[in-house]
């Protein structure tokens, strides 16, 4: 089976130069998918990018983190685990260069609340989540997790 998925960026940046110099222009731009909101984007700013817009660094480590996020509620739920709260402070690492850069490694590091279920099972689901993951499946570099399992008190 396969899917396709479709996305318009938009470059929004331009300052009445156009690209005229490295510094003359903007990096805004519009994401658009159809039938979902708008996504404002911009560089990093050590890119000359703005820092209230998403970059694609971001964007990416969220991917990943929404991807493993979404296969390990459905792991959990197939065996009898029932997760309350679920929060993901993950972290990636880049490494730029004059000819470019690239992801070096992105640490998920999921926070798991169950009321339901052994708790060494879940932590184990991890590991079944990450195999399954399409986004983590698709990099050239690893990505990691170190989940924390808290139960609920009874």
């Amino acid at each position: 089976m396969s899917r396709r998925y479709r996305a318009t960026v938009i470059w929004t940046g331009d300052r009445g130069v156009g690209t005229s110099a490295y510094r003359a222009y903007g990096r805004e731009h519009r994401i658009l998918v159809e039938g979902k909101p708008e996504l404002a984007g911009s560089a990093d700013p050590a890119f000359l990018g703005n820092a209230e817009r998403h970059n694609p660094e971001d964007l990416l480590v969220a991917a990943l983190s929404a991807c493993h996020m979404l296969w390990y509620l459905h792991l959990a739920a197939d065996a009898g685990i029932r997760v309350t709260a679920y929060e993901d402070a993950a972290e990636g690492v880049m490494t730029a260069k004059d000819d470019g850069g690239r992801f070096e490694a992105v640490t998920l590091n999921p926070v798991v609340t169950i009321a339901q279920g052994d708790a060494a099972r879940a932590e184990a689901l991890h590991g079944a989540a990450h195999r399954r993951c399409f986004i983590a499946n698709s990099v050239a570099f690893p990505v990691t997790h170190r989940p924390v399992i808290r139960a609920e008190p009874r």
